[in-house]
């Protein structure tokens, strides 16, 4: 099939997939016709923003930083949500008699289909307008539009091209996993970078500007304020600059797709000598206690390193237990006392301990015959979620202690984080034995449909409960610190706080344990659905 021809019919294909799928439900219709609405109501307002800058002397730097910003988000997109366009995936079109040069030609006319290129359009168009003065350089913004344009397409497009193999695997999916994480650590970048410069004004941002407008697809929008300067020879470099990066992302893409269509992958190749395929030991059983406790503990910590959800909730945890305390120390208005979000965020990942392990729990509920099987599985769960907590929550209130120069208060509140992380283990133990609730396997969703409620119920209600038992050593932090003299003896809420937190530790997995021995057939039947 000639380009001529193939371009209308992958264009009709994907506009195809697009009505097929919207016909499945009308929650599915009515989602996507909602998610229109808002994103051109984002793009108007962001045009009609970009549009009163135009006689603002930063107008230049805004508009160029935030065509990067975009040009950014277009190649990352694809690695976090490969699913989201079937388009994406070159390899179910391997089987078809087709070559790289057309096929790259019409699935760049298809991807101008959809939300994100409109949105994009509306932003760059915006951008053009901000920088344009007289008709020489709005001549040349038409240009620089649909360069910029074609640019952030054929970028996502070679990514995903380049990457395709790896998206559809394991490894992909636990990637778009985390894409959560990636959004929760950019906006907060964002709202740090944004406070900054609400303090400054947009002159730091200058130099950046001078920089980013010579990487395209920037470019293009540098080019047309050079023509609005008069600058003409630097404008026809830049667009070049554009140029050329679009020519060179064609190549790639189309290289990507060459090698996808005629090189085998494994499904295709002999299975290995199975001698091959073995693996040492890793020696982490070597560093665990004997007997079941160890087991448990490598069993859950191999879970932490390969489960996706899993894995997931972990890193999210952790990153954001550092964000939050070391971004508001930054900034000069956080408290010491923000370190003990850490051993917080880290404390949730008791709650729901036999969800985690979904319909596989009943390999588990197999080996708990007695109150004492059941205590040591929740022991080994809490002590493999210890090897990574105490650490942390140590190294967080460290580094959130040196940030803010207050090192007299630093065991006191290492006390309390001690304090805090035992609570939340004792009440995690008692609520996955009285609240379990099943996680997907598949998809974003945490919870299956129709078990939210015992999910709130678990966690919010075990969190309320947490807070409830470290209330002692949080009193005794107030008074100490409130009372005559008292700071000379706030070094030991440290012991304090540790004692504290092992003892409501242990009592809570001996609470924990019957009723977990007691309630194995509700628990996988809870864990089991969905």
């Amino acid at each position: 099939m000639s380009a001529a021809g193939l371009t209308p019919v992958v264009v009709r294909l994907k506009l195809s997939l697009l009505r097929n799928g919207l016909r499945q439900s009308a929650g599915r219709r009515a989602a996507y016709i909602t998610s229109i609405v808002f994103v051109l109501l984002i793009a108007a307002l962001q045009l009609l923003g970009l549009i009163a800058l135009r006689y603002s002397a930063h107008a230049a730097t805004i508009a160029v930083l935030l065509v990067e910003l975009l040009a950014l988000g277009w190649a990352v997109m694809p690695l976090f949500f490969p699913s989201g366009d079937e388009t994406l995936d070159p390899t179910r079109l391997v089987m078809l008699p087709l070559r790289p040069q057309p096929l790259v030609r019409a699935l760049l006319a298809a991807s101008l289909v959809g939300i994100g290129p409109l949105f994009t359009l509306c932003l760059f168009t915006g951008a053009v307008i901000s920088v344009a003065h007289g008709a020489a350089a709005y001549g040349v913004g038409v240009l620089a539009v649909v360069l910029a344009l074609l640019v952030c397409v054929a970028l996502a497009r070679a990514v995903a091209a380049a990457n395709i193999r790896l998206l559809t695997s394991r490894k992909g999916r636990d990637l778009a996993v985390l894409s959560g994480l990636v959004i929760a650590v950019g906006a907060q970048l964002v709202n740090f970078g944004a406070q900054r410069l609400g303090s400054a004004g947009l002159s730091p941002l200058d130099p950046v500007e001078n920089v980013l407008r010579w990487v395209p697809p920037a470019s293009s929008i540098g080019a047309v304020d050079s023509v609005s300067r008069g600058a003409y020879g630097l404008a026809v470099a830049q667009l070049a600059l554009s140029a050329v990066a679009l020519a060179g992302l064609l190549t790639l893409w189309s290289r990507s797709l060459t090698t996808l269509m005629t090189s085998p992958d494994e499904s295709t190749l002999q299975a290995a000598d199975p001698g091959s395929r073995e693996r040492t030991s890793t020696g982490l059983s070597r560093l665990l206690p004997a007997g079941r406790t160890g087991t448990v503990m490598e069993r859950s910590l191999r879970y932490v390193w390969r489960d996706p959800k899993t894995k997931a909730a972990w890193v999210t945890s952790l990153a954001i237990g550092l964000i939050v305390p070391v971004f508001n120390a930054l900034q000069g208005t956080g408290s010491i006392y923000f370190a003990c979000f850490a051993a917080g965020m880290l404390g949730i990942q008791m709650y729901n301990q036999f969800g985690q392990d979904t319909s596989a729990f009943w390999m588990v509920a197999m080996t708990i015959s007695s109150r004492r099987d059941a205590y040591t599985e929740l022991r080994g769960r809490a002590l493999a979620l210890l090897l990574i907590t105490l650490p942390y929550a140590t190294l967080v209130t460290v580094v959130t202690t040196a940030l803010l120069g207050a090192w007299p208060k630093l065991p006191e509140v290492l006390g309390l984080s001690f304090a805090l992380l035992g609570a939340m283990l004792a009440t995690g133990a008692w609520s996955s034995a009285r609240f379990p609730y099943s996680i997907p396997q598949e998809g974003y969703k945490n919870v299956v449909p129709g078990q939210a409620g015992l999910a709130w119920i678990s966690i919010f209600g075990g969190m309320i409960a947490a807070a409830l038992l470290t209330a002692p050593v949080i009193a005794a932090t107030i008074w100490l610190n409130v009372s005559a003299g008292g700071d000379a003896w706030t070094w030991l809420l440290l012991p304090a706080g540790v004692v504290y937190g092992a003892l409501i530790t242990l009592l809570g997995l001996r609470l924990a344990a019957p009723r977990t021995a007691g309630r194995l057939p509700e628990i996988l039947a809870a864990v089991s659905r969905g």
